[in-house]
């Protein structure tokens, strides 16, 4: 009888523990497919502000730090951005000092926690840049979503749509490169960004589903006068573009495609974004589980865009030092369709900041693609 009793307690047990391990995934798949801006990414650290002076700033040395680039630093009620490195200048061994380029608001203090985002610029294009812009409405299926329309005298349009972690603010880093060619931009937010309709899950699909609000973007260039559309994107933003490509009943105004950083697997993509929210190694395939249940998608599977079914020109622009959408995937891609894809690798760069890494290179490949599409 004590045999049967501490089997059954032991049965107990284990059904227990998996229960708890099955709510635990469900927890984390959660919080893996709802990333924002304040949320750690991979290799993405907390740092120190060691001393800040007009035009330096010493911060926690890290890798993060040592990237060349343009990027912005934020927390602690402040924003600011940062250029390279600066080298020859008295600071302590365990910092780095970087060129201070402005601070757009609040205060650089010594110790203030901070972390390095692709994220350059905040509000309008209006009040970052000085650009001229309209806020309109992009009518989607799930209602009304906020975009800024960049007027340009081209017939050519340039939708940009941003990523993971990220805001419509994002893409402003293109912006002026953008204006100066005169292409009209489209920038939009879509399903779960502030302003826009949330989903009922309010979940990320890392692109499955938010591919139909890039949809109503280019209908909505269309319907105002676009005879050729740019899709630009970032993260799961390059992956609805992807998407649209191959889906959009408009597909045929689409001339060409802008790449950084596309999410191409997304099991690879859930379980980073996992592991960077501190979800024990071991609980990662049920947060895969639990992510393809929430949401509907094949997680594991191979990705739903048929890299045959691509018949318009890319630039795609990844680095080996991507911690969450894989290298690998992009070169595969590239190798595929060697006819359409132009893979610029961009080396030392973190997750959708490819053109915060390298401005000049990318900038420069970016002319070289839209020259022929304006």
């Amino acid at each position: 009888m004590r045999l049967v009793t501490a089997a059954a307690v032991a049965a107990t047990t284990v059904i227990g523990a998996g229960a708890a391990a099955v709510a635990v995934g469900r927890y984390a798949g959660d919080i893996a497919l709802k990333p924002s801006p304040d949320d750690p990414f991979p290799g993405d650290s907390r740092l120190t502000v060691h001393s800040a002076t007009e035009n330096r700033i010493a911060l926690t040395r890290s890798l993060a730090t040592l990237r060349p680039g343009t990027y912005g630093l934020t927390g602690s009620g402040c924003h600011a951005v940062v250029g390279d490195v600066v080298h020859g200048v008295p600071h302590p061994a365990d910092a780095v000092v970087r060129r201070l380029v402005r601070v757009t608001h609040g205060t650089l203090k010594p110790g203030n926690r901070m972390r390095l985002t692709p994220q350059v610029h905040v509000g309008s294009p209006r009040d970052a840049l000085g650009l001229d812009c309209a806020d309109v409405d992009v009518p989607g299926e799930l209602g009304a979503l906020p975009a800024w329309f960049l007027p340009g005298v081209r017939d050519t349009w340039v939708i940009t749509v941003h990523g993971l972690g990220t805001t419509r603010e994002h893409p402003m880093v293109v912006m002026p490169f953008l204006h100066r060619h005169r292409l009209p931009v489209l920038d939009l937010a879509y399903r779960n960004d502030v302003g826009a309709p949330r989903t009922a899950d309010g979940l990320s699909h890392l692109g499955d589903t938010e591919w139909r609000d890039l949809d109503a973007a280019i209908r909505y260039a269309v319907r105002y006068g676009a005879q050729d559309i740019v899709l630009y994107g970032w993260s799961t933003g390059a992956t609805m573009a992807l998407r649209a490509a191959a889906h959009s009943a408009l597909r045929a105004r689409i001339s060409g495609l802008v790449l950084d950083s596309p999410v191409l697997d997304r099991g690879a993509t859930i379980r980073a974004l996992a592991a960077a929210r501190r979800v024990p190694r071991v609980l990662l395939p049920l947060v895969v589980r639990a992510a393809e249940g929430a949401t509907g998608m094949p997680v594991d599977r191979p990705d739903s865009v048929d890299p045959d079914g691509l018949n318009v020109p890319i630039l795609l622009f990844h680095g080996p030092d991507d911690l969450i959408a894989p290298w690998s995937a992009s070169r595969s891609l590239a190798a595929r369709r060697a006819d359409l894809v132009t893979l610029q690798p961009v080396p030392h760069a973190p997750h959708a900041a490819m053109w915060n890494a390298d401005p000049t290179g990318c900038e420069e490949a970016l002319r070289r693609f839209l020259t022929p599409l304006m």
